[in-house]
């Protein structure tokens, strides 16, 4: 194995996200908005009535930093809060009207990366990148350690975690669920 950088499938995954990171951030700059702010637009399109807490565990932040992207949203008049009717503890996720130009843009935006991306590798190396892609998600996300022994104070954490990963976890299935009655499968 090389000691090269330049074809560590892990290294290249992190700067293709980062990249990908930057270019989102620049269009939505673009627009007096932020990134995490697209996200939680795209997101509440995908899963109406998403809860706070449920979207947090999706993004992995903290509720309190959904709570406040929300609030900045709700000021701007494109997305609001409703109470859930068999709990009034939890606000329920809509966007409103006024979103809809922001998530045509980002998915016009995504749209064109795809286009690129096929141009450049074909539309089959995609479809087997996806593929590969998913199987490297449920790799990491494998309740198995990718090493041996996680040590004391890991064990410590370890229910905490497992009660973390299993949040994310039940979020993530509820957003794969959406993301394909989204496109029609």
């Amino acid at each position: 194995m090389t000691d090269s950088l330049d074809r560590d499938p892990v290294v290249l995954l992190h700067d293709v996200a980062r990249i990908m990171r930057t270019k989102f951030d620049q269009r939505a700059r673009s627009r007096g908005m932020t990134r995490a702010q697209w996200i939680i637009l795209a997101r509440v399109a995908r899963l109406p009535g998403i809860s706070q807490s449920e979207l947090a565990a999706i993004c992995e932040v903290e509720p309190i930093t959904v709570a406040r992207l929300v609030d900045r949203l709700e000021k701007r008049g494109l997305l609001e809060r409703r109470a859930d009717p068999n709990d009034r503890r939890i606000w329920r996720l809509h966007n409103l009207p006024a979103a809809q130009p922001i998530l045509e843009e980002i998915s016009g935006y995504r749209q064109e990366l795809i286009k690129r991306i096929d141009e450049q590798i074909g539309v089959d190396s995609r479809e087997a990148m996806v593929d590969a892609l998913i199987a490297i998600r449920a790799v990491v996300t494998s309740p198995e350690p990718l090493s041996g022994d996680v040590g004391e104070v890991g064990r410590k954490r370890t229910p905490k975690l497992q009660r973390e990963s299993a949040a994310v976890a039940r979020a993530t299935e509820i957003a794969d669920s959406a993301s394909v009655q989204a496109v029609g499968h």
